[in-house]
């Protein structure tokens, strides 16, 4: 078992500040913001958004915090909602390897396959790994390979899928998403930026992974429409703390941002657990606690005066997480 919600490893952080320390900031910094404008710009036009090693190395000193951030705390949130632990998993579009380092920071993994499209990108995420310490991660399997070419040889109790659909075309994301959930024996989650874009490719994969007999684990508490209004999206948020490079490369001033992604964790038998979620930050009043939920009967505002019974428990609550008791333990 291991902590709930870890922060950013020193021992990777330690390791991008090391291989940076050669570089060229100036020029890491341009790369870092080319990045950001493909990113936001090109994405979902099925283009190669980075090919370059200097490219790389940006990407890991200003995007492996977020990433890590958000799939850690989307596969928490996943894994409350099941009655199993997954001991495999397939990381799919690793890029430089986040979101294994966020699973094994929460579960105590046997084995680790990460696929990846870009050589510059695979090459780095194993030399991250290799020098982890971390026995699950130094073994790790890394091996090249694109989504959208044939299938998938492996297969593991969970498979991830960190900000891939996005850097799909409309026409690519059907048939991946289906290699996706052939691949997972118990888990696909899948996560992508926290915008109405983001959104739309989500329930796009939930109408069609549902209609394939898969269940939704989180965060939806049930299978059916999503009750959000039209123009609305359910999003989430990890805050993210920055280190002296990474507010270098991108001229903040902050040391911490705030990453919003959206995500959703299908299964192949109904979760152990399907209660309403926490979909908007909790408004703290004189009167009590309001909460915006997601529950089987819609969307529902409550109230959670001060003085009740469930007070004391509501006011720890997060966005995100769901109203009921604290989870079990893992």
């Amino acid at each position: 078992m291991k902590l709930r919600m870890p922060a950013f490893p020193d021992r990777l952080r330690s390791e991008i500040d090391k291989l940076t320390a050669a570089a060229d900031v100036s020029a890491l910094a341009g790369d870092a913001g080319r990045l950001s404008s493909r990113y936001r710009h090109e994405s979902g036009c099925g283009k190669r958004l980075l090919t370059e090693e200097r490219e790389a190395l940006a990407y890991a000193a200003v995007r492996m915090p977020a990433t890590f951030g958000a799939v850690a705390k989307a596969l928490d949130y996943a894994l409350d909602a099941v009655d199993f632990v997954p001991k495999t998993v397939l990381d799919i579009g690793a890029g430089t390897g986040a979101a294994g380092w966020a699973a094994e920071s929460l579960i105590n993994l046997d084995s680790l396959v990460c696929l990846e499209r870009e050589a510059v990108m695979l090459r780095l995420g194993q030399k991250l790994m290799r020098n982890s310490g971390i026995p699950v991660l130094e073994n790790a399997v890394w091996r090249q390979a694109d989504l959208t070419g044939g299938a998938l040889a492996e297969e593991a109790d969970l498979v991830l899928a960190s900000y891939v659909l996005n850097e799909l075309n409309a026409a690519e994301r059907n048939k991946a998403v289906e290699k996706l959930w052939r691949a997972a024996a118990k888990m696909l989650l899948v996560i992508e930026p926290g915008t109405p874009q983001g959104y739309r490719n989500l329930l796009q994969a939930r109408a069609l992974l549902t209609g394939a007999g898969a269940f939704v684990a989180a965060p939806c508490p049930h299978d059916g429409i999503c009750p959000l209004a039209a123009g609305d999206w359910c999003h989430f948020s990890c805050r993210v703390a920055r280190s002296k490079l990474h507010r270098r490369l991108k001229n903040a001033a902050m040391g911490y941002e705030d990453e919003k992604f959206s995500y959703m964790a299908f299964v192949r038998q109904v979760p152990a657990q399907r209660t309403a979620r926490i979909i908007r930050p909790p408004v703290a009043g004189k009167a009590g606690i309001e909460l915006t939920l997601c529950t089987t009967g819609g969307i529902v505002r409550k109230v959670v005066k001060k003085g009740s019974p469930e007070y004391a428990e509501i006011r720890k609550k997060e966005w995100g997480r769901t109203d009921g008791m604290s989870a079990p333990a893992r």
